[in-house]
C-alpha cells in the first residue's frame, strides 16, 4: 500500500512553501482589504466601471429599520388616575391614552372607551358599575 505524504512536508525549509514571495500570502491588506474596501469608494480607481455595472446603489448605506420597541410603546394610564377627569363619559383615545391599566382605586361609576384595556382595569370599572368599551380587539 502506498501512503501519500502531505504536500504541505515536502515543502519544509522552503520558507514561501510554493505560494511566491513571502510577503504576498499575508493578509487582507494584501488583497485591498475585505469586502467591499478597495473597490473605489474613497479614490476614484474602480468608481466608474462598478457604477456602470451594478448602478449608483452599490456605495454607501440606505435607510434604517426602527426598532420593535419605540413602535410598540402605547401610552398608558392606571384606573387610579381617572380621577382627575371631571366628566363621567371618558375616551381616552381623543385625550391621548392608548392603553388602560389597573393600579389603583376606582371611586366612582364611569363610561370609558378606549383602544386596549387591562383584564384587571376592565373588572375594576365593572366593579364600580361602570361601562367600558374597548375599541380594538388585538392587544399589543
Amino acid at each position: 500500500m502506498i501512503k501519500k505524504r502531505k504536500k504541505h512536508v515536502g515543502f519544509r525549509g522552503h520558507s514561501s512553501h510554493g505560494w511566491g514571495s513571502r510577503k504576498k500570502r499575508r493578509g487582507a491588506g494584501n488583497r485591498g482589504g475585505r469586502g467591499m474596501a478597495g473597490s473605489g469608494k474613497r479614490a476614484d480607481q474602480k468608481k466608474p466601471s462598478i457604477i456602470n455595472k451594478y448602478g449608483n446603489k452599490y456605495f454607501g448605506k440606505r435607510g434604517f429599520k426602527r426598532p420593535e420597541e419605540v413602535i410598540r410603546k402605547n401610552k398608558t394610564i392606571n384606573v387610579g388616575e381617572l380621577d382627575q377627569f371631571n366628566e363621567e363619559l371618558i375616551d381616552l383615545t381623543k385625550v391621548g391614552y392608548d392603553k388602560l391599566l389597573g393600579n389603583g382605586k376606582i371611586n366612582r361609576k364611569l363610561n370609558i372607551v378606549v383602544r386596549f384595556a387591562s383584564k384587571k382595569a376592565i373588572t375594576k370599572v365593572k366593579d364600580s358599575g361602570g361601562k367600558i368599551e374597548v375599541t380594538s380587539s388585538v392587544q399589543k
